[in-house]
């Protein structure tokens, strides 16, 4: 059974549907810890509620981006993790981190990419960037962490029509309900080994499902 950490910077919904997900056995894995940026994050809560092991990192503490991941390396070591799953986390990894856990970082994005991601794309600024596009067609994304911004290699995607009556508040919140289901379900494969990554490129990868 693979062990899981769960980073996480806010309420924790997606963090919620994966201790869901292991509790009835839909993922053959244990959220092992959970680890938040942010102090009064809810999704620390959620943790407690569920007897897992949470912590808060204080970067202002750390003082750098290196010294900050580092003690997060230090969890990840003392809890033997396998795989890493950003939940909301609103932090960029460090080069150090992503290598020491290659292709073990599943992120969830809640847009279609390579649409609508990178620096700047996060929380309800995607759901208003869409509309301000006037896309017809958003979703979710899940995918491997690698050094560049939401440029990681796509595990699974799900789509939801964008209706005209559409703020970024109702986009968000029927994006999220596909991310509880799609997050989940991309956790799964990764524990039964169901994920395979190939090159297809020098300097480019894909994910195919066996």
């Amino acid at each position: 059974m693979k062990k899981i950490a769960v980073l996480i910077s806010g309420s924790g919904s997606n963090l919620q549907a994966i201790i869901d997900n292991t509790s009835n056995g839909f993922i053959q894995g244990k959220v092992s810890v959970v680890i938040s940026n942010k102090k009064d994050a809810y999704g620390l809560e959620r943790a407690k509620n569920h007897h897992i092991p949470n912590y808060f990192i204080s970067f202002k503490e750390a003082g750098t981006a290196e010294k900050y991941d580092a003690q997060i390396l230090q969890l990840l070591e003392k809890y033997e993790i396998d795989c890493v799953v950003l939940a909301g986390y609103l932090r960029i990894l460090t080069p150090k981190f992503i290598a020491q856990y290659e292709n073990r970082i599943i992120n969830i994005h809640p847009s279609l990419l390579p649409s609508f991601g990178g620096h700047g794309f996060y929380g309800e600024k995607v759901h208003e960037a869409v509309l301000e596009y006037g896309a017809k067609v958003s979703g979710a994304t899940v995918h491997f962490v690698d050094n560049g911004t939401d440029t990681g290699p796509i595990i699974l995607q799900d789509t939801v029509y964008v209706a005209n009556e559409d703020t970024p508040k109702t986009l968000q919140q029927r994006i999220l309900r596909i991310e509880h289901q799609l997050l989940p379900l991309a956790v799964k494969m990764y524990c039964e080994n169901k994920i395979k990554i190939t090159k297809i490129e020098s300097k480019r990868t894909k994910v195919e499902i066996v």
